[in-house]
């Protein structure tokens, strides 16, 4: 791969030879020389004495010049443009990548994933960055596993440690958390609930496990262990459980 510096030389050769072989073709009368670009500008420096014999007249020509030049411009960016169905594919293929080699997998335990706005915020951007994975949200231990490339593991990366802010609440479920922490408070008045994500682990795997992004909320720990065993990732779930038995009990995770 080459590096700035030397595409610019590469580029500013290319134009210069370019330039050249248009040069040659003129000197030889193969083709006509281009007539000079004038602007207002630099009007009196290019026609010299014409533009002081008829202001008027030449005036007019430069302008018509300047729209000529203007229109030719605009077709050119026209005919470049992309369609919106080719401006969808090149998006979709900026945003996927090729796992063939391999397939970055990252886990993620989010203790409070009762905020709706949290939960679409999560699955909306793993679906647009054309990810795979599964959402199982149980209790105050809740597992987020996302499979992509790496760039995608990187954005989705910093929308789970960065974007979302999960210590705040959106407005139209403020009031009910606000009630929950209430009822959750113990005697010196500090709220029991950790609002916390933590990448709990993060690797490559050879093929991936799910086939698209799918939510499951879970009354009951067998249950939500039974989503991953369907998907022979059980030890996914067994990582963010035992994290979070730790996180409650006040211990360091290894």
């Amino acid at each position: 791969m080459l590096t700035k510096e030397e595409r610019k030389k590469i580029r500013r050769q290319n134009r210069a030879e370019a330039q050249k072989e248009q040069t040659e073709k003129i000197r030889l009368g193969l083709i006509a020389p281009p007539e000079p670009k004038v602007k207002m500008a630099n009007l009196m420096r290019v026609l010299g004495t014409d533009a002081v014999q008829d202001p008027t007249k030449v005036e007019a020509h430069v302008r018509a010049q300047m729209a000529k030049r203007q229109k030719a411009h605009e077709e050119t960016n026209a005919a470049r443009k992309l369609t919106p169905e080719q401006r969808k594919e090149k998006k979709v293929k900026k945003l996927q990548e090729d796992t063939s080699n391999g397939v970055k997998v990252a886990v993620y335990g989010v203790a409070d994933l009762r905020d709706p706005a949290k939960k679409f915020k999560i699955e909306t951007n793993a679906k647009q960055l054309y990810m795979t994975g599964l959402i199982v949200a149980f209790k105050d231990c809740n597992c987020v596993v996302v499979e992509g490339g790496p760039k995608q593991q990187k954005k989705f990366k910093r929308l789970m440690l960065h974007r979302i802010k999960w210590g705040e609440s959106s407005k139209r479920n403020k009031n009910v958390e606000d009630d929950d922490d209430e009822s959750d408070e113990d005697d010196s008045g500090t709220n029991k609930i950790n609002k916390y994500c933590q990448l709990v682990w993060e690797g490559e795997v050879t093929q991936r496990a799910f086939s698209d992004v799918r939510f499951k909320s879970c009354p009951t720990e067998a249950f939500a262990r039974e989503q991953f065993r369907r998907h022979s990732v059980e030890h996914y779930w067994n990582l963010v459980y035992s994290n979070t038995i730790l996180q409650a009990s006040g211990m360091d995770t290894i």
